[in-house]
């Protein structure tokens, strides 16, 4: 595809008050009601304002230790899927995407759900596919610890097929409805799955016709090695970490390059960095609201945020001294992401608690809206990416600031959407079903 064709595209990630950490001390914060549904429609209708391509919920199944909640809410989120079907009768374009586990959840149950969902939403859902990274959810699930990190991607890659197979059950025309001759479906277009592997035995057909996708968009982290092999055979999104630009096109030229293993082609997987937005009037004005964020950083709140990204308890450690010695096997991508900050960088435990509790490592930019839309411009134009999911650090009105701020400015250089020009999640990212 020319630099001309391609479009920019954007993911609006919602996360209770907001992306930073101290979202919920801002003064504003008083008006957010997290749980609510009010509060996820006035997000999503905002971003479909914007032309977004989708939102993006994160899930997860624990909570911190329960000391830790007088000062992190980043627990606090409603189930997804539950959420974005609600978000499905009053929105009409953008795409709803769910986060859920491989590791806690059955394929043919889960299948099911995220069918259902773009069913009701005319082909619209998507599912971001994580493996689960911390012992406090396997004890939430009769288990003492998660799964060695090789045996759950060996899992989730067994779920995923078996998932498919589920979606592929049905052939999109099986269903006749020939009333006079009496037929509702061709049985000979639905078919039994007989999946049988190490970790789950389905029978199938899935209970319910092919969605109208055929299947949802599936969006996946593709970080780790294992990941992005998972993500190269399996994705249609990549959502990525990543803060610096050479670093991006290494790892955008890399993954593209890994799908043609896999009889792919390079414009079958869009690559979207998170983007952490500071974002004012004026450049000055957009620092000073950076610092003032900042300041609403509780010492011990960064530290304990550290330690649920690193699945480790720092706090017996020296907050002004180095990160202890972590294994990197068996740990999570943004586990390790952040021990080799550490070992590049030298920052002490505080300072890199206050640098991940602010973007969880995840770019962030600050400036005014022309600034803010030269880096995205530059970014999508050099390589680094194919689009961002953008993470406002107060929601919902960080969020209307860009889309009423910056977004117009996309549209005038030409990488982004004016109106949408169909109805389904795959139409607006341009990916085909394979």
């Amino acid at each position: 595809m020319s630099q001309q064709e391609r479009r920019l595209s954007l993911g609006a990630f919602l996360m209770n008050y907001g992306h930073h950490i101290a979202a919920w001390r801002h003064p504003e914060s008083s008006k957010v009601r997290p749980i609510d549904l009010a509060f996820y429609k006035d997000c999503a209708l905002a971003a479909e304002r914007g032309k977004f391509d989708m939102i993006f919920l994160a899930d997860n199944n624990s909570i911190p230790l329960i000391g830790d909640l007088r000062t992190n809410v980043s627990f606090l989120q409603p189930e997804a899927l539950t959420m974005l079907s609600a978000l499905a009768g009053v929105t009409s374009h953008i795409g709803l995407t769910g986060t859920a586990s491989t590791t806690f959840n059955e394929p043919y149950s889960l299948a099911r759900r995220l069918s259902t969902l773009d069913h009701i939403s005319g082909g619209r859902a998507a599912w971001n596919v994580v493996t689960s990274t911390k012992d406090a959810e396997a004890r939430n699930f009769g288990s003492a610890a998660l799964l060695e990190h090789g045996k759950r991607y060996e899992r989730a890659e067994e779920f995923m097929r078996a998932v498919t197979g589920l979606w592929d059950s049905w052939e999109e025309d099986a269903v006749v409805v020939d009333r006079e001759g009496i037929v509702f479906a061709d049985t000979d277009k639905i078919h039994r799955v007989h999946h049988q592997g190490e970790y789950f035995r389905i029978e199938g057909p899935l209970n319910m016709p092919r969605s109208p996708q055929g299947r949802p968009v599936i969006i996946e982290a593709g970080t780790s090695a294992a990941g992005q092999r998972l993500a190269a055979r399996t994705a249609d999104v990549v959502f990525t970490a990543c803060e610096d630009k050479a670093e991006a096109i290494r790892y955008y030229q890399r993954f593209k390059s890994l799908l043609t293993e896999y009889g792919r082609e390079p414009d079958d997987v869009k690559v979207m960095p998170g983007l952490l937005v500071f974002l004012g009037e004026s450049e000055e004005e957009a620092r000073e609201s950076r610092q003032m964020w900042s300041e609403l950083i509780l010492p011990e709140a960064a530290v304990k945020y550290l330690s649920q990204l690193l699945n480790t308890d720092l706090s017996g450690y020296p907050a002004d001294g180095p990160l202890p010695d972590l294994p990197k096997e068996g740990n999570s991508s943004r586990a390790v992401m952040i021990i080799e900050t550490a070992k590049r960088s030298g920052m002490s435990v505080q300072e890199l608690g206050r640098h991940y509790a602010v973007a969880r490592g995840h770019m962030t930019v600050t400036g005014s809206p022309d600034q803010i839309a030269d880096m995205i411009e530059d970014w999508f134009r050099s390589g680094a990416c194919d689009g961002f999911n953008v993470m406002a650090p107060l929601l919902p009105s960080g969020l209307e600031r860009f889309v009423d701020s910056v977004v117009p400015l996309l549209q005038q250089r030409g990488i982004f959407r004016s109106e949408y020009s169909g109805r389904t999640l795959r139409e607006h990212l341009g990916i085909r079903l394979r």
